[in-house]
C-alpha cells in the first residue's frame, strides 16, 4: 500500500504497525491461552519510502470472536505514526473478497459509503493493495481506542 497526505502526495516517513490473528483466529497473546500459533507472531512493522509505499509479507487472519462473541471478519489491525502527527491513528484492514464482512459488527458501525476506505483489494493473486489516506477525500476511516 501506500500512505497518501491530504493532497493526495506520498508521506515518505510514516511507520506502519500491524497486529493480527492467525489464519485460525489466534492471537499470539499471554491471554490467548495454550491454544495460540508460538510460530506466529502477528506484529510487524514497515516505514514508508520515497513513495509512500510500505508491505508487509503475512497470512490471511482468521475470524476472531468479536462484541458479544460473534465472529468478526477477518482483518488486520493497523497503527500509523507519521511527522506532524501528535497520536499515531487507528484502522483495520478487512479484505474484499471476504464473504463474511456482511457480519462483522465493526465495519457495521463505519458509513456503506466510507467502508471502502478500509478495505483492501486483491491486487494479484495471493496479494492485496490497502491504501491509507490521512486526510482528505476518501480519507481512511481511523477508530478512536
Amino acid at each position: 500500500g501506500h500512505v497518501l497526505d491530504g493532497d493526495g502526495n506520498a508521506v515518505p516517513d510514516a511507520m506502519i504497525e500491524i497486529w493480527q490473528a492467525d489464519s485460525a483466529g489466534r492471537f499470539a497473546h499471554p491471554l490467548q491461552g495454550g491454544g495460540a500459533n508460538a510460530a506466529f507472531k502477528g506484529f510487524a512493522r514497515a516505514d514508508t519510502d520515497s513513495e509512500g509505499a510500505f508491505a508487509f509479507e503475512t497470512i490471511k487472519p482468521g475470524r476472531v470472536p468479536g462484541p458479544g462473541g460473534e465472529p468478526q471478519a477477518p482483518h488486520i489491525l493497523v497503527a500509523v505514526f507519521a511527522r506532524g502527527m501528535l497520536r499515531h491513528l487507528y484502522t483495520r484492514v478487512y479484505f474484499d473478497d471476504e464473504a463474511s464482512n456482511v457480519d462483522d459488527a465493526i465495519l457495521a458501525l463505519v458509513p456503506a459509503d466510507r467502508r471502502k476506505s478500509i478495505t483492501a483489494t486483491r491486487d494479484l493473486p495471493g496479494s492485496y493493495q490497502f491504501d491509507i489516506r490521512l486526510q482528505g477525500t476518501d480519507e481512511t476511516v481511523f477508530f478512536d481506542l
